[in-house]
Formats: structure tokens, sequence, C-alpha cells
């Protein structure tokens, strides 16, 4: 590290040292098992060339434009640094490579062809940054890409030439997304509409071909799954009266990158007491009290793919007769909806489902409406590269997508909220639980919990 944090970075440990700072707890080794699971570093060039190919059968002849995401700006926001590639340029190139640009054509005849743009290797950057592939053999190795040239010439190769009558002029549509980053789209789309050419949005056959996901993608997810899984068992572990919720967070983030995930797939939710009812908590600043329920909220990112799995529990370990009443009705929805799950079967009569279990199974829990109606959000979402990942909400349910299950009650006079979330994969003849070693019976938490303490 530079100079002056390497000096920080030793007067802060001697200084903790002097005054015996420690954390509030630390993760006991029996809490999180070692890591684990094959090497995914990197996506083999075959399925790269397979997902491009795929995509190309979705689009009429023309050429498709997909930029890469730039580095952000350090010196801006210095805590928000991470660089983190666009999804779609991820998933068609496996390349973490900021300010790139693939493109694909696809002629009358149904011929498809690759071109990839990306920055020159620059030493003196990369002594900041990291060494990045460069242009050559090395890139098209990674992406069986064959055609790879430096970013500087995309604008000569593409935007000056796609007014027409040069080599890209004979394609009349142009496949781009329309809601990315407008300062590198608008001049493609300016020069496109001069050059009489037809604007197509690319994201729809995007999503469509992102929903179903193939054998690498689901390497990840369950991966990614798996260790969010590990995060809440040590979390149900740790919780006591008197932590603060940050504590709990750092918990939990500690078993994420222990095991390998890069980041957080969004920011992580403990929510305890009046907080278990903010759906979308995350300031994570409040001291947990005994007799709290606590919503933990969380996912870990592997390989680019993120986990969504919700656990609620008892601080001190032991839920009190209420608090069991109104979370056996949420697991008992959840588990219904899920029992389920099989192709054929929309997000939509899922929703249904599942509430009118809850309409159906209230018995005067939340006075004198319905439980169902402080069921306040969505049932489902899809997952996958973002935590609300792109799909078709009224398409039918078919083996390889992924979604989640979260039926929720929030009683916010009784600072009362229960969320409980799993991650589900479609299969053939059903359904998998890809969350499954996350405990959510009641007697199950309260036994590795300690049953109160």
């Amino acid at each position: 590290m530079p100079q002056r944090l390497l000096l920080f970075a030793l007067i802060f440990s001697l200084t903790a040292a002097l005054s015996g700072f420690t954390p509030h707890r630390t993760v006991a080794p029996a809490a999180v098992s070692a890591a684990s699971g094959p090497d995914t570093t990197v996506v083999p060039a075959k399925v790269l060339e397979l997902r491009r190919k795929a995509l190309l059968s979705k689009l009429d002849p023309g050429i498709a434009i997909i930029p890469s995401a730039r580095p952000r700006e350090s010196w801006v926001h210095a805590q928000d640094s991470d660089f983190r590639q666009e999804n779609n340029f991820y998933y068609l190139t496996g390349l973490e490579t900021p300010d790139s640009w693939l493109v694909l054509f696809k002629g009358e005849g149904g011929q498809g062809k690759a071109m990839l743009y990306i920055p020159e290797r620059n030493p003196g950057q990369e002594m900041w940054s990291g060494r990045q592939p460069g242009v050559g053999p090395e890139t098209a190795e990674l992406t069986g890409v064959e055609a790879v040239k430096p970013a500087k010439l995309f604008e000569e190769d593409i935007l000056s030439r796609l007014s027409g009558g040069a080599s890209f002029g004979q394609y009349e549509r142009v496949y781009m997304p329309l809601g990315g980053d407008p300062s590198l789209t608008r001049p493609i789309i300016d020069l496109a509409l001069d050059g009489r050419h037809m604007i197509i949005d690319i994201e729809p056959p995007l999503a469509n071909l992102r929903q179903t996901k193939d054998s690498v993608e689901l390497v990840r997810l369950r991966r990614a799954v798996d260790i969010t899984a590990e995060a809440h068992v040590a979390a149900m572990r740790e919780a006591q009266p008197g932590m603060h919720e940050f504590e709990l967070e750092a918990t939990i983030e500690y078993v994420f990158h222990s095991r390998g995930a890069q980041r957080v797939g969004f920011p992580s939710i403990v929510g305890s007491g009046p907080n278990s009812v903010i759906l979308h908590h995350d300031r994570n600043r409040r001291r947990m009290e005994d007799g709290d329920l606590v919503v933990v909220d969380i996912g870990a990112e592997y390989g680019y793919y993120t986990a969504d799995v919700t656990r609620t529990f008892p601080v001190n370990g032991k839920f009190s007769e209420r608090q069991r009443e109104i979370y056996e009705l949420v697991l008992g929805t959840q588990k219904t909806v899920i029992d389920s799950v099989r192709p054929g079967v929309s997000i939509w009569e899922l929703e249904r489902i599942a509430r009118r279990y809850m309409r159906n199974h209230s018995d005067g829990l939340c006075g004198d409406s319905t439980c169902d109606r402080y069921f306040v959000h969505g049932l489902s979402h899809w997952l996958g590269m973002n935590v609300h990942d792109v799909g078709d909400y009224m398409a039918p349910l078919s083996p390889g997508m992924v979604l989640t299950i979260e039926p929720g009650i929030y009683l916010a006079e009784e600072e009362l909220g229960v969320r409980i979330e799993d991650d589900i994969l479609v299969t053939e003849k059903g359904r998998e639980v890809l969350s499954s070693r996350a405990p959510k019976g009641v007697e199950e938490i309260e036994a590795l919990m300690g049953g109160g303490r």
C-alpha cells in the first residue's frame, strides 16, 4: 500500500493495542467451515462463445454494441472505488477490463462475427490498479473473440463509419443498451440516426438469455448462496442482547470475505426491533435489546452472482409466543408457495397462492384485518448477476430460472417484522431450495442459538 496509508495502519494498530481495543466478539472457528468449491475466476471461452451465439440467434441482421463499465472516480468517493464490470459485457466476454467495447455482427445469411476493443496495456497505470489483459492473443484466448483491437480505434471503426457508406453501412439495425450511460451511447445513437439506421434496445433479448442460467452460472450462484447461508448460521450463533446491528453485520461480512465472496450483492440489512419493519433498513446502527426480533437480509456476491437470503430470529435466542405466532404464519406461507414452484407456473400465480394462504390462516393474529394486509411487498424476484435480476415477470417458470420466495408481515405498532426468504432453482420436476442450509424452523433456530440466553 502507499507509504502514507501504511504509516496510518501502523499507528492505528499500535493505538488499538495500547488501548486494549477488541471487537465485541469474534466468529468462533466452529461457526464457519473451510472455504471450498471450484475455481470460478475464469468463464471458459467456449461458454462465452455459446452465449454470444445464443444472443445473435435472437437478433435480426445488424450490429450489436455492448459497452463495458467505466472505472469509478476514487477521489470523489474513496469508499466506493471498487470497479465492477457491467453485467452484460461480463456475461458475454468474461473480462473485467474497463473502457472497452464488444461489437457483434450478424449478416443477412445468419453468419456472425465478434470484435473486442480494449485499452492497450499501460505499465505505469498497472502499478496502481493491477495488470490488465492486453490487445493480442491473450485476450483472444480468454474470450474466444479472435478480433481484438485497441479501444482507441473504436471511434474510427464504428462511430465514423456508422453513418453509412463504409464496411458497416450495410447493416440496417443497430442494437445497443438504451438505458445505459448516455455519455457513451448518445454519440452512437446520433450517428446511427443520421445514417438512417434502426436503433433497437438490446436489453430485452439479453434479459431473456440471462433469465435461464447455464452450468457456469449455477456453480457461482450455488457458491454465493452457500456462503450466505453460512453467514446466517454465524450471525445466529453470535447474536445477543447488547450487540449493535453493525456488529452482527461485521460477523456476516467477515464470513463473506473469508469464504471468497468478492463483495456484497447489496447493502446488508440487519434490522432489529423497530427497524425490523423497515424493508430496506441498512444503516445498522441500533443497539439490539432483549426481546427484539432481528431481520437479517443478506447476500454474498461470488463471481458476479449474488445470493439473497433472509432470516428472522430473536436476539436472545428464544421466540416469544406472539413472535412465534407471526413467524409460523410467514413460514407456513413460504413453505406452501415453495411447494408450488414448478415449470409452467408464473410468479403471479405464486403471489396469489401466498396471499390466499396468509389470508386464510390469519385467525385474528393481525386484529380486525387479515395478515395479508401487512404483507406489503412482492413475493418474488429473479436472481442472478443482480439481486433483482433481469427477466420477464410474465414468463412461466422453466428449468434453469432462479427466483426468490420471500413473504413477510410487518406490524409497525408492535415493532414486529418477520421476513423469510429463500433462493429457488426451477428444475425439470419442480424446484431445489438452494439456501436450505440456512436454518428457518423455530426449534432449529432456538437450538442453534442455545434456546435463550
